[in-house]
């Protein structure tokens, strides 16, 4: 794969031709990530955001939302449970929640670290190296921090009120204070075409990224977004294309973490996650935020599986892999570097 078939790839239409995308893809996750899929429980602490981006019903102007924080006991119960799942990593994601303490953070990742063998995955947003620096000393291991976009003009329309450089700055910093680093783009944002979303893939291998996360834009009437104007060159952020954006991503970075996202699951309920997996991913996040708080962490409308409690999204999930013939991996599933 070179950098210049990029862009020729993501406006490929021709089934025969995609085929061959699929397989290569499939044949460097076998060569380098193998045949396991890692199981990696997804936990939503906090729907408060002080954030205004445009595509995100978490938005900090959004009144109509109920919004929750979940005490650190509840969190602990959530970690306990996953962690007899057999899961090799727990993600404790939140919106920019001013009011989660550094403090809080560190007493769960340090009783995670103490009485589990998980790994420990944050995404918390932009953070100060002071506060990175000390989550990594508690045992943090992974830090996620989406860009969305590599476009600096698009980027800085959608996340009003944040320039560009503080996002970069950010995901490098996570890159110099030692974690495994994650991020990843919305594909089909209002404004995107496609030789921005080249960019993106080729930023993937330029920041030699350890997990990639791509998924389509599904657009949330709550959101000044929603109704965003659409480009003669612009991206459609379907399965097909955030499929296409997994099988590159796999190619160009053979060695790292890709998930097959709810959201693909969410446009697609009946194969969105296996059709993913079959073409580059290798990871899947199954949600153990409880029933009665997911429906709040409305970032998109519709997500998939917001009624199911961990036990069932747990059962349902392990089985979907197993049917495609994949093995559920075991351990904390980090990148393995091969020179």
């Amino acid at each position: 794969m070179k950098k210049s078939n990029i862009l020729e790839w993501l406006k490929e239409t021709k089934e025969q031709k995609l085929n061959e995308l699929w397989s290569e893809a499939n044949h460097v996750r076998k060569k380098n990530v193998g045949q396991d899929v890692h199981l990696r429980g997804l936990l939503e602490i906090s729907n408060y955001c002080s954030r205004n981006c445009w595509y995100c019903g978490l938005r900090a102007e959004r009144k109509d939302l109920t919004r929750y924080r979940m005490r650190e006991d509840e969190i602990l119960q959530c970690v306990e449970k996953l962690s007899k799942f057999k899961y090799g990593t727990i993600v404790i994601q939140s919106g920019e929640d001013q009011l989660i303490t550094s403090r809080s953070i560190i007493r769960v990742i340090s009783w995670i670290r103490a009485n589990t063998d998980l790994a420990i995955t944050l995404s918390l947003g932009e953070q100060s190296r002071e506060t990175l620096k000390t989550w990594k000393q508690a045992g943090a291991d992974r830090y996620l921090l989406r860009i969305e976009t590599t476009n600096q003009k698009l980027l800085e329309k959608i996340h009003p009120g944040f320039p560009y450089g503080t996002r970069m700055d950010c995901i490098h910093r996570i890159k110099d204070i030692g974690y495994e680093v994650g991020s990843g783009i919305m594909i089909g944002i209002p404004g995107q075409t496609y030789e921005m979303l080249e960019k993106d893939i080729i930023w993937f291998q330029d920041m030699d990224l350890d997990m990639i996360g791509v998924g389509p834009y599904i657009p949330h009437p709550d959101t000044p977004l929603y109704n965003g104007e659409i480009i003669e060159n612009n991206v459609i952020g379907s399965e097909l294309m955030t499929n296409k954006v997994i099988a590159l991503a796999r190619i160009l970075c053979p060695q790292a973490n890709i998930p097959s996202t709810t959201a693909l699951a969410t446009i697609n309920t009946q194969s969105g996650r296996e059709t993913a997996l079959s073409r580059g991913a290798n990871v899947v996040m199954p949600n153990v935020t409880p029933v009665k708080y997911r429906q709040y962490y409305d970032i998109y409308p519709s997500k998939a599986c917001i009624h199911e409690t961990a036990e069932i999204c747990h059962t349902c999930i392990k089985n979907r892999i197993i049917k495609t013939g994949r093995t559920i991996g075991t351990g904390k599933g980090s990148r393995n570097r091969k020179l």
